[in-house]
C-alpha cells in the first residue's frame, strides 16, 4: 500500500522500523563478525580488503538466512520467505554491511575485532539503514518481518 503523503514523525513506524533494522543488524553481524574473527584466529595471510569483502558477503548470507527463518515462523512457505528476505531489505543490508566495515577499517585498519570497536560497528550498522527502513515502511508499507 503506497501512501500519498509522507512524513518522518510517525513514532509507531520508527519503532517498527527499528525492530526490523535490529533483526537485520543481528543477522549481518553474525556472518560479518564470524568471518573477521575466523581470520583473526587463523592468521591466514589475506589482504584486509579480501577479508572485508568476505565478511560483507557472509553478513548478507546470514542476514538472509535469519530473515528467512523468521518469515517461516510467521507461516511463510520457504520459497516465498527466501524471496522476501532477499528482495525486501537488500539495500538495507548492503548499506549496513558497508558502513560496519568502513567503521572497522577507519578505527582499526580493518578486519580487527576488538572489545571497543564492536559496539561502535553495531551502532553505525543500525543507524545507517534505519531511515531507509522507516521510509520504505511508511511510504510503501514494505517490511521484511
Amino acid at each position: 500500500m503506497i501512501t500519498s503523503t509522507f512524513h518522518w514523525s510517525c513514532k509507531p513506524t520508527w519503532r517498527k522500523s527499528a525492530k526490523n533494522t535490529m533483526w537485520c543488524v543481528i543477522g549481518c553481524a553474525i556472518g560479518d563478525f564470524g568471518t573477521i574473527f575466523f581470520f583473526q584466529l587463523t592468521q591466514i595471510p589475506l589482504p584486509v580488503i579480501a577479508i572485508m569483502i568476505l565478511a560483507i558477503i557472509n553478513g548478507l548470507l546470514t542476514s538472509i538466512t535469519l530473515e528467512t527463518f523468521i518469515l517461516i515462523r510467521q507461516n511463510f512457505k520457504f520459497v516465498k520467505a527466501l524471496k522476501t528476505a532477499c528482495g525486501m531489505s537488500f539495500i538495507s543490508m548492503v548499506s549496513m554491511e558497508i558502513s560496519m566495515n568502513l567503521t572497522d577499517y577507519y578505527l582499526t585498519g580493518g578486519a580487527q575485532l576488538t572489545y571497543w570497536v564492536v559496539p561502535i560497528m553495531l551502532v553505525i550498522g543500525f543507524l545507517t539503514p534505519w531511515p531507509y527502513n522507516y521510509w520504505r515502511l511508511k511510504k510503501f508499507g514494505l517490511e521484511c518481518h
